[in-house]
């Protein structure tokens, strides 16, 4: 019991962590683009451009606040029920370590919505004009990323079994 309190606790400071910095650099945003003319990091591949958005990750679904308000306390939850089931062993840390980021980018931008009622995107990918986004969108987009490859090919069904553990098995062991 020790050992599971002690993940959680470096969970929740990893999230903390992860969030602050997202918040520090939309921060940096607004002190120092917003109202200014983007900042050219690479001319022609990337540049800083305050945006507030108020929809989902990257431009989408604009103005349906309320819906952000539902999905993400939903999302943590079910991040925070999947963290609890997985196994403490190392095999199973990409998925800790994965759950935690997705966790943080979901907090960074509620964070945003709650307190600005849009959230605060500046990284803008000139060359392929990809849509503007921030740090927790990146925390977001990469460990759903790796989260779906771990699940695809690295874990075994014997490795989610143990995590989701069915139905059936459980019956055929009480039997």
């Amino acid at each position: 019991m020790k050992n599971r309190i002690r993940d959680y606790v470096a969970a929740v400071l990893g999230i903390c962590l992860l969030v602050g910095a997202d918040q520090w650099t939309k921060w940096l945003a607004v002190t120092y683009l917003k109202g200014k003319d983007p900042l050219v990091v690479v001319e022609g591949i990337l540049e800083f451009y305050y945006y507030e958005n108020r929809g989902a990750a990257f431009g989408t679904m604009q103005g349906m606040q309320i819906l952000f308000y539902i999905i993400t306390p939903v999302i943590l939850a079910l991040v925070a029920w999947f963290f609890t089931r997985l196994p403490r062993e190392k095999r199973f840390w990409p998925f800790r370590i994965f759950s935690v980021v997705l966790a943080a980018g979901a907090v960074g931008n509620f964070i945003d919505r709650i307190v600005h009622q849009y959230v605060i995107d500046f990284i803008y990918v000139v060359w392929i004009d990809f849509p503007i986004f921030n740090v927790a969108d990146c925390y977001i987009t990469v460990s759903a990323i790796f989260l779906i490859i771990l699940y695809l090919f690295y874990y075994k069904d014997a490795d989610m079994e143990r995590i989701f553990p069915s139905k059936k098995k459980k019956h055929q062991e009480e039997e």
